[in-house]
């Protein structure tokens, strides 16, 4: 984070999709980046709090109460003694989102080991992903329908943060690093306080060296080639979760989620709806 730290995260959502939908939302981290504090709810009233049945993370089921817009606010707090990440987050799940194919966990392997390994390895796993990527938020990921996150080869795929991170995290993994996907909010400088949507970023933990690495903001800000570092693109950011394939059992039944990086509603019956309309400052 810059050297001015974020002191809340406020979204608004718009009204609830359909009659008796919930907002699930997560409640959070604690991190030397800062940790939040605290999560408040206006138009809307926390029932229960969930844990993720993996990871433990903890979430808000909360209720709208007037039918229209809730108003959520994460309040940050310093937390210096606190890790920079859960070690949660290093731990490999079995999911289709973060565990490579055959074919690139091979690949995988062979680029680390053709490199001399340790951190020249991972360093050639970022160039190898920072190659397979053009960015760009296409309609239909590189992954959709995939069993395991595939290998591209010699080809080149349009894609996100997400879709970059996804095939990063699980090439990091197949070769046999400590490595982890995180989720929350970054703040360009240009546009102060304000975004449009989450971000993610990968750290690694080797030879007891932690480092961060984000190949989407060096790619949108022409950095080549990709160097570990938490901002290359100025602004601040925000943690949030951490870690893909997400589970929630509520009195309607199991929730499975890509991510509880941004609040989702829960439908009457079952089924998921994401946040079409929000709006998400820094304060």
């Amino acid at each position: 984070m810059s050297d001015a730290p974020i002191a809340a995260v406020r979204v608004v959502t718009a009204p609830p999709p359909a009659p008796g939908a919930r907002l699930l939302a997560p409640l959070g981290l604690a991190s030397s980046l800062g940790s939040v504090a605290g999560l408040s709810v206006e138009d809307g009233r926390i029932v229960e709090t969930l844990a993720e049945l993996e990871t433990g993370q903890q979430a808000a089921l909360i209720a709208p109460e007037t039918g229209g817009p809730v108003m959520l606010t994460w309040r940050y707090a310093p937390a210096p003694d606190a890790p920079r990440y859960p070690d949660a987050a290093f731990r490999p799940r079995r999911s289709r989102w973060t565990e490579a194919a055959d074919d690139l966990a091979t690949a995988s392997r062979a680029i680390a080991e053709a490199s001399g390994g340790g951190a020249a390895g991972i360093a050639a796993l970022v160039a190898e992903a920072r190659a397979r990527f053009t960015y760009d938020h296409p309609e239909t990921r590189f992954n959709d329908g995939c069993a395991a996150v595939p290998y591209l080869g010699c080809g080149v795929a349009a894609g996100s943060c997400v879709d970059i991170n996804t095939y990063l995290v699980a090439s990091l993994r197949a070769a046999g690093y400590e490595a982890a996907y995180l989720y929350g909010y970054f703040f360009p400088a240009e546009k102060v306080d304000r975004c449009v949507d989450g971000h993610c970023w990968v750290a690694t933990r080797c030879d007891g060296e932690m480092l961060d690495w984000d190949i989407a903001h060096h790619i949108k800000a022409g950095l080549d080639p990709v160097r570990p570092a938490l901002n290359p693109r100025p602004g601040r950011r925000a943690l949030i979760s951490h870690s893909m394939g997400h589970r929630f059992a509520t009195a309607d039944g199991e929730f499975v989620l890509k991510l509880l990086g941004e609040p989702v509603w829960l439908l009457p019956g079952g089924g998921v709806a994401e946040l079409d309309q929000r709006e998400i400052r820094a304060l």
